[in-house]
């Protein structure tokens, strides 16, 4: 794949290990609808290369049994263990309203309802109470760690993605 294409990559899954002895592989999916990582194509690492051709699949109670051509043994399917697997932004479907994928919000400009440049979004992490933007200050600020905002509604009132930015709600110390 070329420079273009790599950056379109879609993280949408993680290899566990294995399951069985047969060489099925442990995947644990970061979609939403857990069984959807495994419908999109081959799954790939972040150059496009296949690491993994689902041709059958079973949801256990917290990840996915997969059989590929690419694993026949259970040691192979070991030495998987913590591969992530993407595949091509193109084969996601379109999200609806007020939906987004977390990587395109990544490297989105952040600016507060003030117009103040806050920042870029470096991250959107889900630690149990909701997603979170990471963001990292521009250069030049007075603190230069990253710091987090809740991506509600609320708190984030617009997400242009075609502009390449978010407005966000902060309250700004006096």
């Amino acid at each position: 794949m070329n420079e273009s294409q790599t950056q379109k990559m879609v993280c949408v899954a993680a290899i566990a290990g294995a399951f069985g002895v047969k060489g099925e592989v442990k995947i644990k999916s970061f979609t939403q609808d857990p069984i959807a990582c495994v419908g999109y194509g081959p799954l790939c690492d972040t150059e496009g290369r296949i690491i993994l051709t689902p041709h059958t699949h079973r949801l256990m109670k917290t990840f996915i049994a997969v059989k590929a051509d690419e694993v026949s043994t259970r040691e192979e399917a070991e030495a998987l263990k913590s591969t992530l697997l993407y595949v091509p932004r193109s084969a996601l479907p379109q999200p609806e309203e007020d939906d987004f994928y977390y990587a395109d919000l990544v490297g989105l400009e952040v600016k507060s309802t003030t117009g103040k440049r806050l920042g870029k979004i470096i991250g959107v992490h889900e630690f149990g109470a909701g997603d979170m933007l990471e963001i990292k200050p521009p250069k030049g600020a007075k603190n230069t760690a990253s710091w987090f905002h809740p991506f509600r509604k609320e708190t984030v009132p617009k997400v242009d993605l075609a502009a390449g930015r978010v407005i966000i709600e902060v309250l700004e110390a006096e």
